[in-house]
């Protein structure tokens, strides 16, 4: 026994491959940390120039947004499939099979950057997407990609820390990027995959706070609602979220996996599908002066301070964005899902007079979130960290946990999860014919 194994245990030395998985997790969230805000600032960049010319030309710049889908989803399947829709199915089904993705395209840089491109130009056309899914699958495979230039092992817990410090770094929400990441990325969360997704997190959540300061994503807002309102209302707003958040999901798994006569055809000539979606957004877009375009971020905000915006606001954002998930284009659904609940909470604010309007549209955030993605805990989560409110915080626990109730009852299947089947299938197919 020599001096060094007499007096330095086992547990205390250093550890050249430890030291090298924890080098490649801080690299890997600081670049993720970066990209996310070059992707938040590029996207409002996109959707300002399509906002200035639909202002000086509302027709002709509605006219183009069914070729760009096209476009769009044209070269998507051509050349990049595993970038369609979300993102986060992607990142799901990776998380299956690590070994087979860290190789493979549903998490590669090439589909990273065909993601960007394809988000932004989505919202240069007028698409209503969001770009929160997008950088999950981005931020997966940054960190994925860290690691496989250290020569470090990639196992799930890699691929879940990169998801869901890219929901921490996209919303600035570290907590609900962990939460995200328990309710729907990781299906067994161990305690080394929590610790790995609370580092990431911390250090992407850093760089955003060094680079873009301390923000609070929607503004401060500060509602109270009484305990006689709380017991009516918020049950009220979780049916309402729980049954049009349900729908949407339950028409989005359908397009993907039912073998009916009219989404079979529709899943056999995307192109024809994605014209057809463009058509409606554009007609969506006119009808509601614009309202519905792109993400919905500053609509939303102004109803959660209180302000009134056109009640066609949530109906245009429900039918836009659903055409847009429909058509199989690039782009999340987080930030449409959002503004959709903001517009269920301002119509019943509409209804219910008396009431402060922005605490209902709140509930509405929660409810409707919920009821899309089924993960109560992270709506609430998100919701409190982008509006530093937690006043709220019974009544959106109210809400939130009777719209996944009601979706369950609509839509069986968990949104993402089903989606996440079909490339997952792929991807063991392909890891097979290898």
């Amino acid at each position: 026994m020599n001096l060094v194994t007499k007096f330095w245990p086992q547990s205390y030395r250093l550890d050249p491959s430890g030291l090298l998985r924890r080098a490649a997790a801080v690299i890997g969230a600081v670049l993720l940390g970066l990209v996310a805000i070059a992707f938040a600032k590029s996207g409002e960049a996109a959707q300002q120039i399509f906002d200035r010319a639909f202002a000086a030309a509302p027709w002709l710049a509605a006219s183009g947004t069914p070729f760009v889908f096209v476009a769009v989803v044209g070269l998507t399947r051509r050349f990049f499939p595993e970038a369609r829709g979300s993102g986060i199915p992607q990142v799901m089904a990776a998380g299956h099979t690590p070994a087979a993705s860290a190789q493979g395209p549903l998490i590669s840089l090439r589909t990273a950057a065909a993601k960007f491109i394809g988000t932004l130009a989505m919202l240069l056309g007028g698409g209503a997407v969001g770009r929160e899914g997008p950088t999950v699958q981005i931020s997966a495979a940054l960190m994925v990609a860290v690691h496989r230039w250290l020569r470090v092992p990639i196992n799930a817990g890699v691929i879940i820390a990169g998801g869901a410090a890219g929901v921490a770094a996209a919303f600035n929400t570290p907590l609900a990027g962990v939460a995200f990441a328990i309710e729907e990325l990781a299906a067994a969360f161990e305690q080394k995959v929590a610790v790995l997704v609370m580092a990431a997190v911390m250090i992407s959540g850093l760089v955003s706070l060094g680079i873009a300061g301390d923000y609070v994503y929607f503004g401060v807002v500060t509602r109270h609602l009484a305990l006689q309102d709380v017991l009516v209302l918020a049950p009220v707003i979780g049916v309402l979220g729980g049954l049009v958040g349900g729908t949407f999901a339950r028409v989005l798994v359908a397009s993907a996996t039912s073998t009916r006569r009219p989404f079979a055809f529709a899943r056999s000539h995307p192109l024809p599908l994605a014209f057809a979606c463009g058509i409606i957004v554009a007609a969506a877009g006119l009808a509601s002066g614009g309202a519905s375009w792109g993400t919905g971020y500053d609509t939303t905000r102004q109803l959660l301070s209180g302000q009134n915006a056109s009640l066609a606001f949530g109906p245009a954002k429900f039918i836009a964005s659903l055409a847009t998930a429909l058509s199989g284009a690039p782009g999340g659904i987080f930030a449409p899902s959002l503004s959709v609940g903001a517009g269920l909470g301002q119509i019943v604010a509409y209804f219910v007079k008396g009431e402060p309007s922005g605490a209902l549209v709140l509930l509405g955030v929660a409810a409707y979130f919920t009821g899309v993605v089924r993960a109560p805990l992270t709506a609430v989560i998100i919701v409190m960290e982008m509006t530093a409110d937690r006043s709220m915080i019974i009544p959106l626990f109210i809400a939130a946990l009777i719209a996944d109730w009601v979706s369950s009852k609509i839509c069986h299947a968990k949104l993402y999860h089903a989606l996440s089947q079909g490339f997952q299938s792929a991807l063991l197919e392909t890891h097979r014919s290898r």
